[in-house]
């Protein structure tokens, strides 16, 4: 038997290793930071890039695709060339995945600060990044296969089904769900609109954690457990049923996120159904990597790489037993829109993610300098105050989602809403919001020791260089089954068999959902009221985006006596069929904006935007002062409107040709009446003779354009009168 000797790169797994430390505590940080605006709204004292609402999908993406992602890419290339006794395809595709990679979180880094931003959640980076994100992702895949054609190992490991999975699956929901029309370099409108768009989105935006956040990290759990507990995997079998069913159910269980919105009944009891199924296969995952330390547990005790990965298992376990639970109608109805949401996702992302990836580098990092770790103790004292922070802050959260909750939906025995305030919700769980920030510090403080003791551990080993391994060369893989070999077994062997298998998995229900919600018409019906944006509302409606409003305020009234006799009537889908993208939100920080259009005055939005607090002394709003100062770039609504056309939308020829003119005499009425409003004038006529102008409500500011947007909302169908008001945070 030939054995042939080759070097695995271990290089190329350095460098993800760096980028993962790097941009964990970048992204941590901004959370850290965001979580501290619920305190001090104002903290960055008006400077536009360092908003709440800019600045809270910048933590999203760096956590998942820079952090997390690199830490994905780190375990593949590690684990990949061990368990296929290969090196990587392409050192050349290696290094344009490391360096594409970080060239995208660039970009993100740059540009969701500054407003360039689709609003869709987990997807908000604009077209020509979303083609580089694709174009990196294929690369990536074409290395995996080409290593697995040319492996040295007859059969593929778990792991590796679970990274083919992966790479199938992210690709179909990063393509389908970023069709786009450009208007501009960084700007595009959604192919979907309304219902349609919400659909796709949560489609991709479940599936992102599912196949981001899940699966890869499943095929590390089931390649660096075994590895650092020195046993081999509890069952072979549970790990067949464990994949096969985890990925074709997943797919499915997007719906479960648009529970009594205006999504078709069918389609959001079939993703209730199948997210009850997921619990069988999570739960067997969970279970098949806990008991795989079976006779390991005086190991366990003693060794802080092991701790680390119980407790993401663990993790792994709690976030899949209460997605299930949350998707339920009855606890979605109590659930959704709060801080409870919020709890259940960093339990999966601090436990889950965050833990195993720690315990990936502290096993990896004295394998790659053939060095012990610096010091035990440290990583030790990471465990204990990581899990303290996770503890402190999910906790916090689980309580102020089931106060929010609680009382949002309580009423008087009068009949009225007991309480009718919002902000009233806000000042009761402002507690919960300060020990969510020390939970946060404490994991962000682990995070640093780790990195100190990387560091050294690096200092103190050998340069991590490429590894000489041999192996016996493969040969000729038979194509058909032997005597006695189960199909599975046979499929092991059979890369592109066992991927186009688990691309048919995955494709099902997504096929199944999808394609009747866009192609039969009577899913969303027609309401002859609802009629296209004007072009200063379009414009409107675009600053809204950039400002991330979608981070704090829903659009989307659930069919309750509680919403209904706070917000006004619920949700249609025939109201959002000109909406590209849709903007339902998924956090309620502050109140629905539905139907908030005519709600107030022009005046009263303009001071709301301009100092929240001068509205209501304890909101938690920042102000957005600059939308006063910004003078508003209109030069390319006729392209917007022509593109809006294209998706559907009935602007007319003379629409567009008259936007300008539409533009100007909408913005002079609303200017009109912020000057009949006394404090305004007053202000306006100081600032006039002071020469200045940071104040003055002039017809070719952002303010302008926002506040005929905010106006429109609501007001296209009929609504009942509450007598309530709306409140802002």
């Amino acid at each position: 038997m030939e054995v042939q000797q080759f070097y695995y790169d271990n290089k190329i797994v350095k460098n993800f290793l760096y980028a993962t430390m790097l941009w964990g505590i970048v992204g941590m940080s901004v959370g850290l930071l965001l979580a501290i605006m619920f305190m001090f709204p104002n903290i960055t004292d008006g400077i536009s890039w360092l908003s709440f609402g800019r600045l809270r999908p910048l933590h999203t993406n760096a956590v998942i695709f820079a952090f997390v992602g690199n830490a994905i890419f780190a375990g593949v290339y590690y684990s990949s060339q061990r368990l296929l006794k290969a090196r990587m395809f392409s050192d050349v595709l290696s290094k344009i995945n490391f360096w594409g990679w970080q060239a995208i979180i660039v970009a993100a880094a740059i540009t969701l600060p500054l407003g360039y931003t689709t609003s869709k959640e987990y997807a908000e980076l604009e077209w020509p990044i979303d083609i580089a994100i694709a174009i990196i992702w294929v690369a990536f895949g074409v290395n995996l296969i080409g290593t697995i054609l040319k492996r040295r190992q007859r059969h593929m490991y778990v792991a590796i089904w679970f990274y083919l999975g992966t790479f199938v699956t992210v690709a179909v929901l990063h393509i389908f769900n970023s069709l786009a029309l450009p208007v501009g370099a960084l700007k595009s409108y959604s192919v979907y609109a309304g219902v349609q768009d919400a659909l796709v989105q949560w489609w991709y935006g479940h599936n992102a954690v599912a196949f981001f956040l899940t699966t890869p990290f499943l095929g590390l759990m089931y390649y660096f457990v075994p590895k650092a507990a020195n046993r081999p995997v509890y069952s072979y079998k549970l790990s067949i049923v464990h994949f096969w069913s985890l990925i074709f159910i997943y797919i499915w269980a997007g719906p479960h996120h648009l529970l009594y919105s205006s999504l078709p009944d069918w389609a959001q009891n079939l993703g209730v159904a199948f997210s009850i199924m997921l619990i069988a296969p999570s739960w067997g995952g969970m279970i098949n990597g806990l008991l795989t330390l079976r006779g390991a547990w005086d190991k366990v005790r003693t060794d802080p790489t092991l701790k680390f990965m119980v407790v993401a298992i663990t993790g792994y376990g709690m976030a899949t037993f209460e997605g299930p639970l949350l998707s339920l109608k009855n606890v979605n109805a109590i659930a959704h829109f709060s801080d409870w949401i919020i709890a259940h996702v960093h339990v999966g992302a601090l436990a889950w993610n965050g833990f195993l990836t720690f315990g990936m580098i502290y096993w990896m990092v004295p394998k790659l300098t053939k060095n012990r770790l610096y010091s035990k103790g440290l990583a030790n004292f990471h465990f204990w105050i990581g899990t303290l922070g996770i503890i402190l802050y999910a906790l916090p959260m689980y309580v102020a989602g089931f106060t929010q909750a609680l009382m949002w939906k309580e009423f008087n025995p009068d009949g009225n809403l007991a309480y009718g305030n919002f902000v009233e919700t806000i000042t009761q769980i402002m507690p919960m919001y300060w020990m969510r920030a020390i939970g946060g510090s404490l994991y962000i403080v682990g995070a640093c020791v780790m990195i100190y003791n990387v560091v050294l551990t690096i200092k103190s080993g050998s340069t991590i260089e490429d590894e000489l391994a041999e192996a016996a060369a493969l040969s000729r893989v038979s194509k058909k089954r032997t005597a006695g070999e189960t199909f599975h077994t046979w499929l092991e062997r059979k890369p592109v068999q066992l991927t186009i298998l688990a691309t048919i998995a995955i494709l099902i229900g997504g096929i199944v959902q999808i394609v009747p919600t866009i192609l039969v018409k009577s899913n969303i019906p027609t309401i002859t009221s609802v009629k296209p944006y004007t072009p200063l509302e379009l414009e409107g409606r675009d600053l809204y985006i950039r400002e991330g409003c979608i981070g704090c305020h829903s659009q989307m009234v659930r069919p309750f006596r509680s919403e209904v006799a706070r917000y006004g009537e619920y949700s249609k889908a025939g109201e959002f069929v000109y909406d590209h993208p849709f903007l339902w939100g998924s956090k309620r920080t502050g109140p629905d904006l539905l139907r908030v259009g005519g709600k107030y005055t022009d005046s009263w939005h303009f001071k709301h935007l301009y100092a929240p607090q001068s509205i209501e002394e304890k909101s938690i709003m920042p102000a957005y002062a600059w939308l006063t100062r910004n003078k508003h770039d209109r030069s390319n609504i006729k392209d917007k409107m022509q593109v809006m056309a294209s998706l559907g939308v009935p602007y007319s020829e003379t629409d567009i040709a008259n936007a300008e003119k539409s533009i100007e005499e909408q913005a002079t009425g609303i200017v009109d009446r912020l000057k009949e409003d006394p404090d305004l004038k007053r202000s306006f006529e100081e600032n006039k003779a002071a020469g200045g102008d940071s104040y003055i409500p002039m017809k070719d500011r952002e303010i302008v354009a926002l506040i005929a947007y905010l106006q429109r909302l609501g007001t296209d169908i009929k609504v009942k009168e509450t007598g309530e008001e709306l409140t802002n945070k």
